[in-house]
């Protein structure tokens, strides 16, 4: 049988998450998935190795995931069959400027983190500001429902207008549920 590999590189302050309390969260991923993940602390290189390819993108994501500044038990969500890790850099929407930069983390994150829990909330969805990204952790739709509001919010609409939109999302999103249910 085939055996494949993944190697990625997250922030070294992100290393000792990722590895967790007596390496208990890189265990947990490693036979969650049937993988095996080998750390390189000094540079923040991991190497994800495994027979089960659907096994390996998982993990790969969920050490994405905790590389891009989430817990590593809303990480561990991107096990269930219907969770997605949604990734957005920043630099695509600032040019080169740090002041922008601050600017969009700030748009996103709001005061006091408002902004960021509101879309949570609206979405159902999780978010992570860290480093030059945003990333978010849902199901497939609620997930593209907060990327969307993020990718709003970075282009300059105004943050009601997009809570507006995501109570409209969301009424809708709990509508399909309640219809599937009948």
């Amino acid at each position: 049988m085939a055996s494949y590999s993944y190697e990625l590189k997250i922030p070294q302050e992100r290393v000792a998450v990722l590895i967790g309390k007596k390496g208990e969260v890189k265990k947990t991923i490693e036979s969650d998935t049937k993988t095996q993940i080998k750390v390189d602390s000094l540079e923040g290189d991991i190497f994800v190795y495994g027979k089960d390819a659907l096994g390996l993108y998982t993990a790969r994501e969920v050490v994405r995931a905790i590389g891009r500044g989430f817990n590593p038990e809303i990480a561990k969500l991107l096990l269930k069959q219907d969770y997605v890790f949604e990734y957005i850099e920043l630099n695509d929407y600032t040019g080169k400027s740090k002041n922008t930069l601050l600017r969009l983390k700030g748009r996103v994150i709001g005061k006091e983190g408002k902004s960021r829990m509101l879309i949570e909330e609206l979405s159902e969805s999780y978010i992570s500001v860290y480093g030059k990204s945003v990333s978010i952790i849902g199901t497939a739709e609620s997930a593209a429902i907060a990327k969307r509001a993020v990718e709003a919010l970075l282009k300059g609409s105004t943050h009601a207008s997009v809570y507006k939109w995501l109570e409209k999302k969301r009424r809708e999103m709990k509508r399909k549920r309640i219809m599937e249910m009948v």
